[in-house]
């Protein structure tokens, strides 16, 4: 008797330690992984830099008057825990290239249900004397209007967030250049901040005419004359929104976050296209925006939307890389199967590595 009991206990300290072991594992999935990053370099601007005026003092309302200067370069992006690797990158890679970085004013936009703390803790970590600002966006104000797409990581509403950066951003705020998380910079971002948008444009990217521009859309947009014609007049192309120049003033004027949001609602009761916040920037802007060389979005590097296979640069000079698509840069890396152009982000890459040796 005393021998089977022994058994008892042990089968039942064994079954104890599994669920043990399996609630460990549970909690440490959930629980998130605080990534650490590395200081960067402070960069300093050069003689020919123009003075911000004021920079140190404040507006009536509070309102830094650094933040609000014209003669700044204003830098709009999203920023959230999954994709805060590339940010990072991102950051330093403008920072670095900039001839005038100590004039560069960032726009963080994130989630309301995000710890903003967080994230704005990692960026001031890394980055002490960056000039920014995080602003929190209500995931609501458009999850209403998303309709699934053909990959689950565009349906995210952050995605959505840079059609409402003229209600996010403060008034005195009139051109920003937005910018994704999966890019880096080679080239001084002041150039691109400069581009002239002539009288009427609200804003300006690099097109891509060459691109089948009726795939964007369904064959039930295009068998609709309604819907169809509001390309009429126009010669559109295809243009990424993961860089653009915008006219904040104009857009206000223009309510151009509506007008978005109209085709989003059209969208929801009728299918028109499949990807997911692209399209209805096309079909507000395309064929109305002032043209951007190439080399400000070699887009594409991550691949398609499905396998995120290699691909190489498009012809021609480079100022910009871009890995839009499903196969981002830190991912490859991590996983030891990078792309032959995933080298040319690493060197921006601010993560902390546990085995990393002080210098």
């Amino acid at each position: 008797m005393p021998k089977s009991s022994s058994l008892f206990d042990f089968h039942l300290l064994l079954l104890f330690t599994i669920f043990s072991l399996a609630a460990a594992d549970a909690i440490a999935a959930a629980r998130p992984i605080t990534q650490q990053f590395k200081e960067a370099p402070q960069f300093y601007n050069s003689e020919i830099c123009p003075k911000i005026v004021g920079e140190d003092d404040e507006s009536d309302n509070g309102t830094s008057i650094f933040l609000c200067s014209d003669q700044s370069v204003h830098v709009a992006m999203t920023l959230d825990s999954a994709y805060i690797r590339g940010s990072m990158a991102a950051v330093l890679s403008i920072l670095q290239h900039s001839s005038c970085p100590q004039n560069i004013v960032f726009h963080f936009v994130a989630s309301a249900t995000a710890n903003a703390s967080f994230l704005r803790a990692t960026i001031s970590s890394s980055f002490p004397y960056l000039n920014f600002q995080v602003y929190s966006f209500d995931d609501s104000s458009v999850s209403r209007l998303i309709s699934t797409s053909i990959r689950s990581a565009l349906d995210c509403p952050l995605n959505y967030a840079r059609s409402y950066l003229a209600d996010l951003l403060p008034a005195c705020v009139r051109r920003i250049v937005y910018l994704d998380s999966d890019l880096v910079l080679v080239d001084d971002i002041a150039k691109l901040a400069a581009t002239q948008l002539g009288d009427n444009s609200v804003l300006a990217a690099p097109e891509h005419c060459n691109a089948n521009f009726t795939s964007y859309f369904t064959l039930t947009f295009w068998s609709s004359p309604t819907l169809s014609l509001t390309f009429a007049n126009r010669k559109p192309c295809y243009f990424n929104t993961g860089v653009m120049v915008i006219d904040l003033d104009r857009w206000r004027r223009g309510d151009y976050t509506k007008k978005i949001e109209e085709w989003m609602e059209i969208q929801k009761s009728t299918r028109i296209y499949e990807l997911g916040s692209l399209p209805p920037f096309l079909l507000v802007f395309a064929g109305n925006i002032v043209a951007v060389d190439h080399r400000w979005n070699q887009h594409g590097l991550g691949g398609d939307n499905f396998k995120g296979l290699c691909r190489d640069l498009h012809p021609g000079p480079v100022s910009l890389l871009h890995w839009s698509g499903k196969g981002k840069p830190w991912v490859r890396l991590d996983a030891n199967r990078p792309c032959p152009l995933d080298a040319l982000w690493a060197p921006y890459d601010l993560l902390q590595t546990p085995f990393a040796l002080d210098s």
